[in-house]
């Protein structure tokens, strides 16, 4: 009777190694994989009792690459990220920053002010301030107390 050694990570590294096949083949047939793919930044959007706030992670966009439009009550950020030709892919050990191009869509509330929106572009963050409508923003009322 022959002892086998169990490794409880054979089958993870057999999966492994066919995805890795499986991308390398999907890879080979793109012109350039690193100028075609895209990349979804993140996000983060909060708002407070005047305006609803957006700041995307968009860093080594240039400002002139960036479009902002809102249509619709529907927000929408496109953007390109190009690669950098400075070095040749070859020379390069390990390529891990998304290159392309990138569109984020945002619904809107009807609360905000479509024709009230600016964009400012800071290290790396664009922040878009979207101003509430004057009626949707909280009103404090006086409250009299009878004596």
């Amino acid at each position: 009777m022959a002892i086998t050694r169990w490794d409880p990570f054979r089958e993870v590294v057999a999966l492994q190694n066919r995805m890795n096949s499986l991308f390398g083949n999907l890879n080979s047939e793109t012109e350039n994989p690193l100028t075609t793919a895209s990349f979804v930044p993140a996000v983060d959007v909060y708002e407070d009792e005047k305006k609803v706030v957006l700041k995307l992670e968009v860093p080594g966009v240039e400002e002139k690459d960036l479009d902002v439009s809102v249509e619709n009550h529907t927000l929408t950020v496109k953007g390109e990220r190009k690669f950098e030709n400075e070095e040749k892919e070859e020379n390069f050990h390990r390529i891990e920053r998304r290159y392309g191009s990138f569109y984020r869509a945002f619904s809107l509330p009807t609360t905000v002010d479509t024709e009230n929106v600016s964009a400012k572009y800071e290290a790396g963050v664009l922040k878009l301030e979207l101003t509430k409508k004057p009626e949707a923003q909280p009103k404090q009322i006086k409250v009299n107390i009878a004596a």
